[in-house]
């Protein structure tokens, strides 16, 4: 496959993809670098932050959400890179500690927010994860909280099946992914495990094809697995990155995929810290905006 880089920036830990159809842009952040990006006409605009931000999504309004380690924000997108505009919709995980992680939104364009204890410190550092104290939430447009789980470890893959009636999400800590049964009234039903462990790294962000079938990026791997709908191994596909972070289906065609990667302190692969990209000839499901 030709893995292309997107630009020739590097980053120490971006995350979060997600393409925009309306606009042809592609969104991501740095999270211990304290920026959201957004690639658009072959240019790069970003976004400087004092804390870490795990996702940026626009919204149906014009702007865009970005979810800090204080809470989610709606900003500005004319605001300046060094200045931006920031309003506070909610504190969704009031846990004094943790920050976002995984972030995206369901076909209904409800904000799925999943928190961890914060493992940065003020200059983008690792810290020690010493506890499993994150949750997963539910942000509906009106910036109603919804609380769905709790006693996480690190929330990674926020997808649906099933016609919205399953929820598959990842705990990067027990390096499996998880299936629940959404209920009638919201509430998630049984946890069981739909992926098992693999050799090839542990389970980071997500994208699904049109066809269900899940594409994960492996921390440490050196590659996605795409996944069948029933969980087993479809798949391997090799990347140029040792720790490939998440990924989103993109492009004119939808046929794009848009990888991001994290950059290890020694022995980096060339494009380590890059957001590539490789035409698949396979399309994937669209991205949503926040409705509200």
């Amino acid at each position: 496959m030709d893995w292309q880089p997107v630009c020739d920036q590097r980053f120490k830990l971006a995350e979060g993809p997600f393409w925009d159809a309306i606009q042809g842009s592609l969104y991501w952040v740095d999270i211990a670098g304290f920026r959201a990006l957004r690639l658009h006409q072959g240019q790069v605009r970003h976004w400087q932050f004092n804390e870490p931000v795990s996702a940026f999504i626009p919204t149906i309004a014009g702007d865009a959400l970005v979810t800090l380690a204080s809470g989610v924000y709606r900003l500005n997108l004319e605001s300046h890179a060094d200045e931006p505009a920031l309003s506070l919709l909610c504190v969704a995980d009031p846990v004094t500690g943790n920050r976002a992680n995984e972030a995206r939104c369901d076909s209904r364009g409800r904000l799925w927010l999943g928190s961890m204890q914060n493992n940065l410190d003020a200059q983008g550092a690792d810290l020690p994860l010493e506890r499993r104290s994150g949750g997963l939430f539910r942000v509906d447009g009106d910036a109603q909280v919804t609380p769905l789980l709790q006693g996480q470890g690190i929330v990674n893959t926020l997808l649906w099946a099933d016609d919205d009636s399953t929820l598959l999400t990842a705990d990067s800590l027990d390096g499996v992914i998880y299936r629940y049964s959404i209920q009638a009234d919201g509430a998630l039903g049984e946890r069981r495990i739909w992926a098992a462990r693999h050799v090839r790294g542990v389970p980071d962000g997500s994208a699904m094809d049109a066809q269900g079938y899940v594409w994960n990026a492996r921390w440490g791997g050196h590659c996605l697995i795409r996944f069948a709908p029933d969980g087993s191994v479809d798949r391997i596909v090799e990347v140029p990155l040792s720790h490939p972070t998440s990924c989103v289906f993109g492009g004119p065609d939808m046929t794009t995929l848009f990888v991001t990667s994290a950059r290890p302190a020694s022995d980096a692969l060339e494009l380590d810290g890059c957001v590539i990209r490789v035409e698949t000839g396979i399309r994937g499901l669209a991205s949503n905006r926040f409705a509200g």
